[in-house]
């Protein structure tokens, strides 16, 4: 049996997820002769320790501890802010990193984080976790193989069915960095193609303390990518029918629905129609549950040196940099024109 032992620092509600699907991952691995330890810290002690008991796993005191312990990948489920530092600690330590995104606070913060890694060939996989998510696979393998000829244009939703605390969103850099960064790096990975421009609006109908701390509860984006093709990247935090995902692909040849299922958040206004029938997910933990296993199963697999990294830190900066433009256009009123690529 091979044992190889992952840390976690931070097990707020996304780390606590990730705790969760990488001990479950023994399930699968033991036929493969494999075992995964898993070792957490977080700066709130209590709660850490009482999430490491309830899943067998071993709580460290601090950082230094936990990636001097002889830890052989490390996964960062902390704040945005705390990113670039983990980052370099966990490249320094000479292990695979997993990162939630992004990066950085923006592409600004991130490009000299790319450096770092590119400078002590660092391995970083970063969490745009769609990437794994079936519907989007499939749509990825339909495009590529034709069955949908040219693109002609691309919509695409993510609206959450309540807001998160507003604390959390004076921190986050807006609704496009937060929530519509993860269609942009979809539009990006299964188009193959760069956003070029970026005419973006907001508004606040719901909590006004949401404007008060800077950001817009409903927002969209049309987008211009570099052959010409046209999209839309729509995200609301008021979405009381559930929680919606979806993006749709129109091209000369055929067109494909992500996220049209028996739980999809909407209802049908023609008669007799009883699609979906199925009750909406609640939240993106329960919306994207099977993709968040699979990524966490590919960090393992990238830690074992059995396939590339699935999402590069460059990926996820090319994203950032386009929810950077959304969010510029939005305080300005203005299109954004991005170059068709930067050297990142």
């Amino acid at each position: 049996m091979k044992d190889i032992t992952l840390g976690l620092v931070g097990v707020g509600r996304i780390g606590v997820m990730h705790a969760r699907n990488i001990t479950s991952l023994n399930s699968v691995l033991h036929a493969q002769g494999i075992k995964v330890r898993l070792r957490l810290t977080d700066v709130a002690a209590d709660h850490a320790r009482t999430v490491a008991d309830s899943l067998s796993a071993e709580f460290l005191p601090s950082v230094e501890e936990l990636i001097g312990s002889g830890i052989d990948g490390l996964v960062i489920a902390t704040g945005t802010g705390t990113h670039p530092e983990l980052i370099r600690a966990g490249v320094d330590a000479g292990i695979p990193v997993f990162c939630e995104k992004p990066v950085a606070m923006n592409v600004a913060d991130s490009l000299p984080v790319l450096e770092y890694i590119r400078a002590n060939r660092g391995t970083v996989q970063i969490g745009h976790q769609r990437r794994f998510d079936a519907g989007y696979l499939e749509a990825k393998r339909a495009f590529e193989a034709g069955e949908l000829g040219w693109i002609h244009s691309l919509r695409a939703v993510t609206c959450d069915m309540a807001p998160p605390p507003v604390e959390f969103l004076a921190t986050s850099g807006g609704l496009f960095r937060d929530c519509s960064v993860h269609d942009f790096d979809i539009l990006r990975w299964l188009t193959g193609r760069e956003i070029v421009e970026v005419y973006a609006k907001g508004s606040n109908n719901g909590d006004p303390a949401i404007g008060a701390v800077g950001d817009v509860d409903t927002a969209l984006a049309f987008v211009t990518f570099d052959d010409g093709t046209l999209g839309s990247v729509g995200a609301s935090r008021y979405n009381g029918a559930g929680h919606d995902v979806r993006l749709e692909i129109q091209g000369s040849a055929g067109s494909l629905m992500v996220g049209l299922d028996e739980n999809s958040a909407l209802t049908s206004a023609e008669a007799g129609i009883a699609f979906p029938s199925g009750e909406s997910h609640k939240t993106f933990a329960e919306r994207f549950d099977q993709a968040y296993r699979s990524e966490m199963a590919a960090f393992v697999e990238l830690v074992l040196g059995r396939r590339q990294n699935p999402c590069t830190p460059e990926d996820a900066v090319a994203a950032s940099r386009v929810a950077d433009a959304a969010q510029e256009s939005l305080e300005t009123g203005l299109p954004v024109r991005l170059a068709a690529a930067i050297a990142i």
